[in-house]
């Protein structure tokens, strides 16, 4: 399973994050507004980010988003591992900078995830705040349904509830 693709669509293309990403991630991050209904809304902070981008260097799976019209670096996403027993990977920890809320980017960059690990995964799943309502709007357009409960995950070191989406294979 190839979790570090190069992905490529009209509007972004996606790549494995190195250490050179660190700055200009940490340029898009540095973005309070884009934290503010996240769960981990500190992220902007330099400290929490670099923790945050070196567990996704570390953990494998992290892609760095490029906008194919400029070639500027506008934000992050991630693979999970992979859970051979059910079928599943997690996508998620996405950032994206506001220049490019609502214009389609993050649906082209979800959808070529999507459309790469399927060759693997039965199962994706996303791990979504529950009041963090642009996610949620986000994740279920692209045909995801949430499962009953929620998952309560330590956010800016506080249990945050999260919704469970799941995708399955077409």
């Amino acid at each position: 399973m190839d979790r570090q693709p190069v992905l490529g669509g009209e509007r972004v293309a996606l790549r494995p994050s190195t250490p050179d990403d660190r700055e200009p991630l940490f340029a898009v991050a540095r973005d309070r507004e884009i934290w503010a209904m996240h769960p981990a809304h500190d992220r902007w902070q330099r400290p929490v980010f670099d923790t945050f981008f070196d567990e996704g260097l570390a953990a494998g799976g992290a892609l760095t988003l490029i906008d194919r019209a400029d070639g500027a670096i506008i934000g992050a996403t991630r693979y999970g591992p992979f859970d051979p027993a059910s079928g599943e990977i997690e996508i998620g920890w996405t950032y994206l900078a506001r220049s490019h809320w609502r214009t389609g980017h993050n649906r082209e960059a979800k959808r070529l995830m999507l459309a790469h690990i399927f060759r693997w995964a039965e199962t994706v799943v996303f791990h979504v705040g529950e009041d963090n309502h642009r996610s949620r709007t986000a994740v279920e357009a692209l045909g995801a349904l949430a499962r009953p409960g929620r998952l309560l995950i330590e956010r800016a070191g506080v249990p945050a509830p999260h919704i469970v989406y799941a995708l399955a294979r077409p």
